[in-house]
């Protein structure tokens, strides 16, 4: 089997074309071609006049002497690499307790999955509520302003990423394929089978929810088990070779759950945990991540401006966009998360702090596009000297964008003209932001920093220049945005544990390993075998 890749045809291409272009590659008859499966589309928009389609394939052929002549000729054709993920081992029964897993978000969903596929029957505790309870929850606030600290946006069945765009792909080297591993369990929860061979795959809210209920449906069948609104609020350890180790969960109602190995994949806005994981002697230090806004414009727009006269087309569908500039007070300032057809959201989990994100449904077709506009935050210039001081910041900003909301949570909102000119806005323009439970024209320099305000007043208008009309007075910035990663790191070893507490397994977003859907569930996949080989290593031990 072989691999071909930078197969570019027109968009308007025939069924047939790929073959076509297949056996052109190769140096053979269409005959010849005994297989043709495709891998990989995405669109090269980078001359808005020839957009093409670029694929990768997998293509078989008759005569294996013509496959290794194609590879010689051609380093765009290489051998297939084998993507089939397998277990690194099997639970044997005898090992002392089951792994706890601590969070139900992508990264403790794939651990939890994985370690069941093993037969380890883990144990996931999760503060929040079912994803379809949470879901009810989550829009009651956005509809009636009623904040659940423990249900919502960040808390609950399916983590932050069910009230997103459902993004899967990521820039993290994956040698391994985890990440087909993952996008293979999404589509056997029901994904839709296209997220397996599109650049840049997305689900949606929707979807998400029935696909994390299958999950767990799997999961439970099993062996694992769910435990909903258990809130872990501290570890007990034991001495162990000269260290400390895990010895139990202790949680909120009372429970002491003996463990010999806990994965703690709590998301990025587990604030509590991070306090008392610091006041238990846990490692952990202040990691960079990024303040900002959040900035809608018309979908067409966007799509006009990356797809110039192909805008519209439904092959392509909603256009999305990546910026970055790098600022003359060092920052760099760039677009993340970008919701194609979304809305802003409002992701506040604490009372009296305001906080947005963006979310898109699979279909990508509200009228607006937003993405966040952030700058880097980093310790040892923003916040030194604690591990929490990154926390702290963001609270601090957070309940000044709650102010000047309204402190009803409300988000303060400007146009892009008014930002600019350093001026109020005290009404909107032409687009309507889409924020629920609604905005208060006003400053955004009051609630964010001033080198953040400097950057974007700087890094707006060259954006512009490479997007026309992306700086346009009518654009809409809403406020704030702080929850693009995590501001912990909680260090961990070659073998994925602690520096400083055997049979903790640090994991995911909250941890600083990962950011977003795709690589949280890598590193919960890569943090099971990494249980699973440990709990071996321990029976042989014993």
């Amino acid at each position: 089997m072989l691999r071909l890749t930078e197969i570019r045809l027109p968009l308007d291409h025939p069924e047939d074309a790929l073959a076509a272009a297949a056996a052109e590659r190769l140096g053979v008859a269409q005959a010849d071609i005994r297989s043709l499966k495709l891998v990989r589309r995405a669109y090269d928009a980078r001359k808005r006049s020839q957009i093409v389609w670029v694929y990768s394939l997998d293509v078989s052929l008759a005569d294996s002497q013509a496959e290794n002549a194609a590879i010689a000729a051609d380093p765009r054709v290489r051998p297939s690499p084998d993507t089939d993920y397998q277990l690194v081992r099997r639970a044997t029964g005898l090992e002392r307790h089951r792994p706890i897993v601590i969070g139900a978000g992508p990264c403790g969903l794939f651990a939890t999955l994985i370690l069941a596929q093993m037969g380890f029957r883990p144990l996931l505790l999760d503060r929040g509520k079912p994803v379809r309870e949470r879901t009810k929850d989550t829009w009651g606030f956005w509809r009636r302003a009623e904040l659940n600290p423990e249900s919502n946006v960040q808390f609950g069945e399916g983590g932050a990423g069910t009230f997103s765009d459902g993004k899967l792909y990521s820039q993290i080297k994956d040698p391994r394929h985890l990440g087909r591993k993952v996008l293979q369990e999404f589509v056997i929860a029901g994904a839709p089978p296209e997220i397996l061979t599109e650049a840049h795959p997305h689900i949606g809210t929707f979807r998400l929810v029935g696909m994390v209920e299958r999950m767990r449906a799997t999961i439970e069948a099993l062996g694992g088990e769910y435990r909903f609104q258990t809130k872990v609020t501290g570890l007990e350890f034991r001495q162990a070779g000269g260290g400390r180790r895990v010895a139990a969960v202790l949680t909120e109602d009372g429970q002491r759950i003996a463990a010999d190995q806990v994965v703690l994949a709590v998301g990025h806005s587990a604030r509590d945990v991070f306090a008392w994981l610091h006041a238990q002697g846990v490692y952990l230090e202040a990691k960079p991540f990024s303040i900002g806004v959040r900035i809608e414009h018309p979908q067409s727009l966007i799509d006009r401006a990356r797809f110039g006269d192909f805008a519209g087309l439904k092959a392509l569908g909603a256009a999305d966009y990546r910026l970055s500039h790098a600022c003359r007070n060092g920052r760099t300032a760039y677009s993340f998360c970008m919701c194609p057809g979304g809305t802003v959201v409002a992701a506040a989990s604490e009372p009296g702090r305001l906080v947005t994100n963006g979310m898109s449904q699979y279909s990508r077709n509200e009228r607006n596009a937003n993405a966040a506009l952030v700058v880097d935050v980093q310790p040892e210039r923003d916040y030194p000297g604690h591990p929490l001081a990154g926390i702290d910041l963001q609270r601090f900003w957070e309940a000044k964008a709650f102010a000047a909301g309204g402190s009803d949570y409300r988000a303060p909102a400007q146009r892009v003209g008014d930002f600019l000119s350093g001026q109020p806005s005290t009404q909107l323009g032409n687009i309507a932001p889409s924020y629920r439970p609604g905005v208060r024209p006003g400053d955004l320099t009051t609630c964010l920093p001033d080198f953040v305000v400097d950057a974007l007043r700087e890094a707006l208008p060259a954006f512009g220049r490479r997007m026309a009309g992306f700086d346009q007075p009518d654009a809409v910035l809403t406020g704030i945005e702080t929850r693009t990663s995590s501001p912990v790191r909680i260090r961990r070893g070659a073998d994925f544990q602690s520096l400083n507490i055997g049979g903790l397994y640090p994991a995911g977003e909250g941890a600083g390993y990962a950011g977003g859907i795709l690589s949280a569930a890598i590193d919960g996949i890569k943090v099971a075998e990494a249980v699973a080989e440990q709990a071996g290593a321990d029976l042989k031990r014993d």
